[in-house]
């Protein structure tokens, strides 16, 4: 998968959209610097391995009912102005709830996910995705994973706090932001 910035002076996130909406094959993102990262779709074992992420943490999110479950085609407009779209995302019920209809519908909606996963393909480039990392820290998210199958290695984000890396591990845990969440990484692996 090759990513593409193309620099668009003065973009607004209204003008955005337009393009979005006139390229819904590609998956798009805006930076704070105005570049739109226009990037081809996942191949297919990236996107088992993301599905397999993203049921476990709706399942967790269903029994608990604390927050929620965002795919990988979500939009976030972070407050640096930026739009991304994580792998996996999670924001909790009060923080979901407090946005309006239109925000929570008809927008990116503005707001940082409390949770956050990215999960590097092997057409993804690994510097860029842990800067992507550093940006979700630095707007307001709470705990990130990026998980990277081919080498069964996990860094782990927490907000103010250096990063930790993890070599094959077999469960990650929710901590405090998703209270008895554990993701099962064999479904992640394999």
């Amino acid at each position: 998968m090759t990513t593409l910035a193309i620099k668009i002076p003065s973009i607004t996130h209204e003008k955005f959209w337009d393009i979005c909406q006139a390229n819904q094959d590609l998956r798009l993102e805006l930076t704070a610097a105005g570049e739109v990262i226009a990037m081809s779709p996942t191949h297919s074992w990236t996107g088992k391995q993301n599905s397999g992420l993203t049921a476990q943490l709706w399942n967790w999110n269903e029994s608990t009912e604390l927050g929620v479950v965002f795919d990988s085609s979500t939009g976030f407009t972070l407050p640096n102005g930026a739009i991304r779209s994580p792998d996996a995302a999670w924001i909790r019920s009060d923080r979901w709830n407090s946005l309006t209809e239109e925000q929570q519908r008809y927008e990116f909606s503005p707001i940082a996910p409390d949770f956050v996963v990215e999960l590097l393909s092997s057409s993804d480039d690994l510097e860029t995705l842990q800067t992507k990392m550093q940006e979700y820290m630095n707007n307001g998210v709470q705990l990130g994973w990026l998980i990277y199958p081919k080498r069964t290695r996990v860094e782990i984000y927490r907000i103010g706090q250096q990063t930790e890396v993890l070599q094959a591990p077999s469960l990650l845990s929710g901590e405090d932001i998703l209270p008895g969440f554990e993701l099962k990484l064999n479904k992640v692996w394999g």
